[in-house]
């Protein structure tokens, strides 16, 4: 795993070699082990190294193919590269390292842009052509590996791991997109293609981008997920499922440093360890975290796991630290980012990174094999949509306005409301922290007018719509994989892991088990509130039944009870003492809030959550 940066001369005129270590330094968590810089008379690179496989100097980067007309700087894992390295030797390729690297270099000398449908991992990487002067730049499927870009028109480009090395380019503009605000304050996080700032731009997954010197930037799209279906017997996918699971799990765990798993005691992450277990030679290490408020507390599951596959387990509890930490995401975000669950991961990687380099973890397993519990109902909120009329829909949902301090009349109201949508709009507002009219208040009367066309539904419907079928669980799945999974779950892990210095690795996201996934009858995977059915059943012989049947926790913390408690100072002091804020909110509409929340009138722990993730990033990155 490393840091990637670096840039077309005619976007930064007056950069140098200083230029590109100072961009390299600024992800330096991401490769303390080494790093490097190419410079000519068009191109910039920089790469920061953390060595995971062929740990000798021939692996440092920025590397070049055997003839020297070829230069890379990537970042990631290539889990295939074995057999791609064979095949290609089979055919008189000659190679210097054992990194997956320098296969990357081989197979785009044979395939071109199409050695992309070859790679199987998570990575993104730029490969500078020096004689026919194109810049190629790639990221994985799923969106594992981030890769910004900046651009300003023509070749006038950028690009780098993380923002806060574009930002150190001379001159660069810290221009904030307005309507990344609305976007922020609806999903918690700033969906692609878009940034917090004008003219940096995320590569969205699946995606590369070619730029010849003197031209413009051509963008294309080199993957997606088909959701046909495929025959086969319930039985037969289970054995499937299990052969891929255990195939991608052991490839993950090739690495010349030391290798564990994260352990929730959660289905998903037990049954990554305990596919770990059966292969590996020495004895599995596992961490978790866990907090004092038993409601939020994994551990006992996690212990349970630990024991059964006899692994070397570690576990850290919550304490005063945890405050700490909230005051130092923005420094890793580099943008608003509001996934609470943050601060666990964070923790949870700085324990493991004490015993381990690497480490599997379980993501991904929710979106595609129907985990969450949204999806129970958003399925029973379609079938309404289905068999109850509109009229008597509108009849209940204005017969209980104003009397949302009634359970029932509170639940009637919202699942009416969301059964008059349309469905990809009201599975927008199941993903939404803020309702539309929530939005509005919050909203600056400055920003408001600047975003009055705007909707940030949009992101979600794009997807919603090019999968629009009869299938109401394909169209959430393939929605969830292109927009929460990679905009949320993957930054989230990303950054909290190489704040660290730690790879993580996740099987589940293995492309062959997504495509695997999305061939399956959704009623394998989600039946009334039984969720991940078919992925259960799979490891029915492996896990007790106790996780297998326990509901999903997540890797939630304590919001309500933290901001009326730890985070009670450092909240007033970011949303009411820090005038810049106002740019964005209204000031009025968060102090209501907040005293709504202090008087236990109402819970708003993750709308508060939100602003003060927008309020801490402000005074990092703009006063």
């Amino acid at each position: 795993m490393c840091g990637i940066a670096g840039f077309f001369r005619t976007a930064a005129p007056d950069a140098t070699e200083a230029t590109l270590r100072q961009m390299g330094e600024a992800i330096l968590h991401r490769g303390p082990d080494a790093g490097g810089e190419y410079l000519d008379d068009y191109v910039g690179l920089a790469h920061r190294r953390l060595s995971i496989i062929d740990l000798s100097p021939q692996g440092n980067q920025p590397m070049f193919s055997t003839d020297g007309c070829l230069v890379i700087v990537f970042n990631g894992e290539i889990y295939n590269f074995l057999e791609l390295r064979k095949q290609l030797e089979r055919e008189g390729v000659a190679f210097r390292t054992k990194t997956d690297t320098e296969v990357i270099l081989a197979l785009y000398r044979k395939l071109g842009t199409n050695c992309l449908t070859q790679l199987n991992g998570m990575f993104a990487f730029v490969l500078w052509d020096t004689v026919e002067r194109t810049l190629f730049i790639a990221r994985d499927r799923i969106g594992k590996k981030p890769l910004y870009y900046y651009h300003s028109g023509g070749d006038r480009v950028a690009f780098a791991s993380e923002i806060k090395s574009l930002l150190q380019l001379p001159g660069m503009r810290r221009e904030i997109e307005p309507t990344a605000i609305p976007d922020y304050l609806s999903y918690q996080y700033i969906p692609e293609p878009k940034t917090i700032y004008k003219n940096i731009y995320k590569l969205p997954p699946a995606h590369f981008m070619i730029l010849k010197a003197g031209g413009e930037p051509h963008i294309a799209e080199y993957w997606d997920i088909d959701f046909s279906r495929q025959e086969r017997s319930f039985a037969g996918a289970e054995e499937e499922l299990l052969q891929l699971l255990q195939d991608a799990t052991s490839a993950r765990m090739v690495a010349d440093v030391p290798l564990g798993a994260f352990l929730s005691g959660g289905v998903d992450s037990s049954a990554v360890v305990a596919l770990m277990a059966k292969t590996s030679a020495e004895t599995v290490r596992t961490c978790t975290i866990g907090f004092q408020d038993k409601r939020h507390d994994e551990s006992p599951y996690a212990r349970e796991i630990a024991t059964l596959f006899s692994t070397n387990h570690t576990e850290y509890m919550d304490d005063e630290r945890f405050v700490d930490t909230v005051a130092l995401l923005p420094k890793y975000f580099d943008e608003p980012f509001a996934d609470s669950s943050a601060v666990p991961t964070y923790h949870v990687s700085r324990l493991a990174r004490q015993a381990v380099t690497v480490a599997l973890a379980g993501d991904g397993a929710d979106e595609s094999f129907a985990g969450y519990a949204k999806y129970a109902v958003e399925l029973k909120e379609q079938l309404v949509r289905q068999s109850v009329p509109r009229p008597v829909l509108s009849l209940i949902h204005r017969a209980t306005a104003g009397m949302e301090s009634t359970t029932l009349a509170r639940k009637a109201r919202s699942l009416s409301g969301s059964a008059l949508m349309e469905p990809g709009r009201a599975f927008f507002r199941t993903n939404s922290c803020v309702d539309a009219a929530g939005l509005q208040k919050l909203l600056s009367d400055d920003l408001k007018r600047t975003c009055s066309s705007y909707d940030p539904a949009l992101h979600t419907l794009k997807y919603w719509d090019r999968m629009r079928c009869k299938d109401h669980t394909a169209c959430m799945l393939y929605t969830d994989l292109k927009t929460y999974l990679p905009g949320d779950i993957l930054v989230k892990v990303d950054r909290m892991s190489m704040a660290h210095s730690l790879e993580v690795r996740a099987p589940f996201l293995d492309y062959r088990i997504i495509e695997f996934a999305a061939s399956l009858p959704s009623d394998w995977k989600i039946k009334g509130d039984n969720k991940k059915i078919v992925l259960r059943k799979a490891f029915s012989h492996l896990l007790p039944a106790g996780v297998l049947n326990r509901a999903k926790h997540g890797f939630t913390v304590p919001l309500d009870v933290w901001f009326r408690g730890e985070l009670k100072s450092m909240a007033e002091e970011c949303l009411f003492k820090q005038p810049a804020l106002t740019e964005f909110l209204s000031l009025s509409t968060v102090q209501q809030l907040w005293q709504e929340h202090q008087s236990r009138k109402f819970d708003h722990g993750t709308v508060l959550w939100s602003l003060l993730m927008l309020g801490l990033w402000q005074k990092e990155y703009q006063l």
